[in-house]
This record gives C-alpha cells, structure tokens and sequence, in this order.
C-alpha cells in the first residue's frame, strides 16, 4: 500500500510542476488559460479504488497528476486484462466521450491526485482552441499506437520478451515525465498480479520468468524500485529499438 502522500495539484495550471517537465509540449499562455477555465476540480483516489467504475457512464474526463493508475477490462468469472498502465500526465476517459459507457474500468495503483474536467465542454475546448483539439486527437491515436504494440507483446513475444518489454517501456515514460531519482531508479507499484494480468501470463510462470531474469542481472526490483542494470542488453531481449520518446500534450 502506498504510504506517501501523492502531490495536489495546485491552484493555477501555470505553477503545475508537470508543465515544468521537457517530455511535454509547451503551450501559449492563452492555452494555459483555457485548460485552467476548463478544470472544474481536483480529486484524490485511494489506492484499490476505482477511478472510473467499468461499465459505467462518465461525464468527466482526468488527467493524472501524481500517482500510478491503470485501465482494464474485466471478465463474468473475474479474470482482468490491464491494457495499459497510466502515469502523470496521462489522460483518462476520453474515450468514453465517444460511446454511451466506459467499456474498461481505472484503477488506482497508488493513491492518486487527478485533475478534472466536464466532459461536456469538451467541444467548446476544440471549438475555442483547434490546437487543443488537435492535441487530443493526437493522444487518441497514440493511444492506438501502444494498443498495437501491446497485441504483438501478447501474441508473439515469449514471457521473458514480454516482462522485459514491459519494465523498459515503463522505466521509459517514467523518466520521460522526471520519476526517476538519484539512484537512477523508479518508484515501481506493481505486483507481480498486475505484471501478469498486463501481459497475459500467469501468476506462476509470471513469477518463474522474473526470477530467471534477475539471475541474468539486468535489472533490480527491489523495495518498491526498479532499476535497469543493463537496458540494452534488456532491450535485445525484449526485441525493443530504443526510439526518442516524443513530447506529448498535457491537458
């Protein structure tokens, strides 16, 4: 359970530490002032609890201010799939603005601080700022994009390629969004549970493959941290070309 207290977001979006990061887009102060009229709130979610209640109606979207989160679908008899893992900046339940229901649920993995916004003045925002828009349209397909990236995660790559694939697709964004510390390390929420759901395996093989891959030494998970030892020889076994992670918007 986390035990840290996970930063508020503050009053003004000028003075979010967030828009301080470079793996963001920067926006005019015309922009700052439109995502500011349109925030309607904050709130904290514990952690275990639902952020966005699966199949249910939602007439707000978030953005992820601090804390771990995650989307998933879930089954009759129980069995989840994680389909991605959110970290700050990420926004949340704009795809529910398109269809009657969320279709997945968000969970909080750590307590969490989100921003909100109605989702009924969503058009407004595209209307009054068609960069914005363009913005969101842009994260609705790199969303696609990692969806397509986690289907060949699945289907083809074997549960070594796969953990090792996850550890440094998250290690990645975390640094991407300054969640790395001193040690070069992360703070790294999930259970061996969650590894497993997110990649299709289970408990037992999820736990077998982690331990052959700290015998190889190329990475340590360790109180709650990940630290990569040796990335590209990571990235070689997971099949992963390390790509510069391109700035993305924040609402």
């Amino acid at each position: 359970m986390n035990t840290t207290p996970s930063p508020v977001p503050p009053k003004h979006c000028a003075d979010c530490v967030l828009r301080r990061q470079p793996g963001f887009t920067s926006v005019t102060p015309e922009q700052l002032a439109c995502i500011e009229s349109f925030r309607a709130d904050i709130t904290r979610v514990r952690a275990g609890q639902a952020v966005v209640p699966e199949h249910r109606a939602s007439a707000r979207l978030f953005t992820l201010y601090s804390g771990w989160a995650f989307r998933h679908k879930s089954l009759a008899d129980g069995r989840r799939q994680i389909l991605n893992f959110l970290l700050p900046g990420d926004l949340i339940g704009l795809q529910a603005e398109f269809i009657d229901e969320a279709t997945h649920g968000v969970e909080a993995l750590t307590d969490v601080q989100l921003c909100v916004f109605p989702q009924d003045r969503l058009w407004a925002l595209f209307q009054q700022q068609p960069q914005l828009g363009y913005d969101l349209t842009w994260l609705c397909a790199s969303e696609e994009q990692l969806v397509d990236e986690n289907l060949v995660t699945v289907g083809r790559r074997s549960a070594a390629e796969r953990i090792a694939m996850l550890l440094i697709h998250l290690w990645r964004r975390a640094e991407r969004v300054g969640l790395t510390g001193d040690d070069g390390g992360i703070d790294f929420p999930l259970t061996q549970q969650h590894i497993a759901d997110a990649l299709g395996l289970s408990l037992v093989h999820t736990n077998k493959t982690l331990r052959k891959l700290e015998r190889l030494a190329l990475h340590e998970i360790r109180a709650g941290r990940l630290r990569l030892i040796e990335p590209q020889a990571l990235e070689r076994l997971a099949d992963y070309y390390t790509r510069p992670l391109r700035r993305v918007p924040l609402l």
